[in-house]
């Protein structure tokens, strides 16, 4: 017997009030849930990238705290593939805090690599600010 359900509308569980663009700039998301009680969520997109092909990025992912260890996020990381598969991605890519240690290790457990450490990658951004500075040289 599951604890929870997930909210299947196709064609991936929405969150509510998720909004579709186009295909290539939809942003998904996923409600883990016990009767009416959401418990977690999963929001994602898909995106390119020019050395590996189609990837599933996956912005937000989150069991509050009471419900972790029971499954819910084995479940949501299992649908998220099975999401990455139908759509002919070839990755999940995503980010983790460097002091969340529990998630490196159950992510790590279940075969993810962790880039900064396995392939020397720096991730890096442009604010708001930096953006029009450079917009407007």
């Amino acid at each position: 017997m599951k604890m929870y359900t997930l909210d299947r509308r196709s064609p991936a569980f929405l969150a509510p009030g998720t909004s579709f663009l186009e295909d290539n700039i939809s942003m998904c998301g996923g409600v883990g849930q016990t009767g009416k009680l959401t418990v977690g969520f999963a929001m994602y997109y898909f995106t390119y990238d020019s050395w590996i092909g189609k990837v599933l990025y996956l912005e937000e992912f989150y069991v509050t705290r009471a419900y972790q260890g029971l499954g819910i996020g084995a479940e949501m990381l299992k649908r998220l593939s099975q999401i990455a598969i139908r759509t002919q991605r070839n990755r999940m890519h995503f980010l983790v805090v460097i002091w969340n240690q529990a998630s490196v290790d159950y992510y790590t457990s279940r075969g993810a690599l962790d880039l900064s450490s396995e392939e020397g990658w720096h991730l890096f951004r442009f604010n708001r600010g930096e953006l029009l500075d450079m917009a407007w040289e």
